[in-house]
């Protein structure tokens, strides 16, 4: 779109209204709660622009049918991503769709070159925008924000838990002590003791090559106006205390933002477009008994290796008084060898009466919103874990990467809502094809104890009343919609109380049009 268009759109919500300008990082993980977040907003009568790319637009191309037609003042600006500058594939504007790991640098290397565009479309705005709220990754914004002289708040996906482990972490120069990346360490100034390792908690990219990235993201975190965080007061106190306290800026928890999505098609609608039709999916479910189905799904980034994926099947398969399941595999996973023994198995066949297969993108939060799902295997993802805190939904725990160690110990150790199945090696470090980090006996045997025993009923009822705090948090007068309430009379009040003087580069003529789609 046009920058004229943008300004003509953003025009009908009122020259006193707030303005919001969004920044995700291209990744679905990333981007999903922001959108949601871009609504929520929105609904409160702050007028919201949330950048994104061409190909993460059309991903998410139902959701901004259903903001147009809502009148919700949000504008969705497409912003060209510079693939072909860094040597990227063409399309590769979201992390889950590069082909290999080696693109990861350059895609981010490609974020940066978001700068410039993003600056251009910001001046041309009839009025600054009074607050930016960009994702801790994307630490590249501050010097956008700063040279226009607008408030910017970090935005943080992850747990609470996590992002104070990370970053005590990196404060006390942790990581620089271990010798070995298996070698025990005990987190410095948590209230509770956590022990964990370099390789299951690197932290902000921590690897050699990236020390540029981190460098930048931990400066733009400390010299933010404040910080969002994907979560709610209740779920993590202490550590929200202990987190702001480190910090000395306010810190707003604002979710769980899943629960914005009221409606089924809203629901459905969240991240792409699911490979089945939710109606299906819900009708389906309603034929199985309450808390009887187990889900199975790792997230839009892991990529289960032929011969795990197989063993996971083979659990299913076997699972105690014939388990009905949920089981969501990418369509990469899908290789050659998984289809052979899908069909040698007659997979489909044997478990047409209680299972379902999906392939590819799964409508998540109706799933686990119904009645009739009774356990989660997943890879501790926030978003994954937050939609299952909110609808009451225990959790077996499989980590893979980055802050999924972390939140498995939130989850498992302190909350007490999941089952781990003790995978210590993160997906990362398995080189091996053939290498089973979890076998068919000990999924089947967790599975029964989440679903069937005393421990996972005991986890069930925990988790149910957790859910009950979710929602009342997101609800008026909860804790989490008085934040959002404070993090906009905050940012909005600030607006025009302190000026700040830009560098010489807001003088320089900056052209547009080339830089956006």
């Amino acid at each position: 779109m046009t920058c004229e268009a943008e300004a003509e759109a953003g025009s009908g919500a009122g020259a006193e209204a707030a303005h919001f300008v969004l920044v995700p990082l291209m990744a679905q993980g990333h981007m999903i709660p922001m959108v949601d977040m871009a609504r929520l907003l929105a609904e409160r009568g702050v007028r919201v622009t949330l950048i994104t790319t061409p190909v993460n637009a059309a991903r998410i191309r139902p959701i901004i049918d259903q903001v147009s037609r809502s009148n919700l003042p949000v504008e969705f600006v497409e912003l060209r991503f510079p693939c072909a500058e860094l040597g990227l594939p063409e399309g590769s504007e979201n992390v889950d769709l590069l082909s290999s790991p080696a693109y990861y640098k350059p895609f981010f290397d490609a974020m940066k070159l978001l700068k410039e565009p993003l600056e251009a479309l910001l001046r041309s705005q009839h009025r600054r925008p009074d607050c930016m709220i960009a994702d801790m990754c994307n630490g590249w914004t501050k010097d956008v924000a700063r040279r226009l002289g607008i408030q910017r708040l970090v935005f943080h996906g992850p747990s609470c838990f996590y992002i104070l482990c990370a970053y005590n972490m990196v404060q006390h120069r942790v990581y620089d002590r271990a010798t070995d990346e298996l070698e025990p360490i005990v987190v410095p100034d948590v209230p509770v003791e956590v022990v964990t390792n370099k390789a299951e908690s690197p932290g902000f990219f921590n690897w050699a090559g990236w020390e540029d990235l981190r460098d930048e993201v931990v400066e733009a975190e400390s010299t933010a106006d404040g910080v969002v965080i994907n979560t709610f007061y209740d779920l993590e106190p202490s550590f929200v205390d202990c987190y702001e306290k480190i910090m000395q800026k306010k810190v707003w928890t604002v979710g769980p933002l899943c629960l914005y999505s009221k409606d089924v098609d809203s629901k459905a609608a969240r991240g792409n477009k699911a490979a089945v039709d939710h109606r299906d999916v819900t009708t389906w479910l309603d034929s199985k008994g309450a808390s009887s189905v187990f889900y199975v799904s790792f997230g839009s980034l892991v990529c289960t290796r032929p011969m795990q994926l197989i063993e996971i099947g083979k659990g299913l398969l076997e699972c105690a008084d014939h388990r009905p399941f949920i089981w969501v595999v990418k369509e990469a996973e899908i290789v050659p060898e998984v289809e052979k023994w899908l069909l040698e198995e007659h997979f489909a066949e044997r478990t047409k009466e209680r299972g379902l297969l999906i392939k590819g993108w799964a409508p998540q939060t109706v799933i686990l919103s119904h009645p009739a799902i009774g356990g989660f295997l997943t890879h501790c993802g926030w978003n994954s874990t937050l939609e299952a805190i909110s609808a009451g939904v225990p959790m077996l725990t499989w980590p893979h990467f980055a802050d999924q160690f972390l939140n498995e110990k939130l989850v498992v150790d302190v909350l007490k809502i999941g089952r781990s199945l003790d995978v210590k090696v993160p997906s990362t470090h398995v080189t091996d094809d053939s290498t089973l980090l979890v076998t068919k006996e000990k999924l089947r045997k967790a599975v029964s104890e989440l679903m069937e025993g005393e421990e996972g009923e005991e986890m069930r009822r925990r988790a149910k009343a957790l859910a009950e705090k979710a929602k009342k948090a997101m609800e008026e007068g909860g804790s989490s919609y008085r934040n959002m309430d404070d993090m906009i009379e905050y940012m909005a009040g600030r607006y025009g109380k302190e000026e700040k003087v830009e560098d010489a580069v807001r003088a320089s003529p900056m052209v547009l049009a080339p830089m956006l789609s």
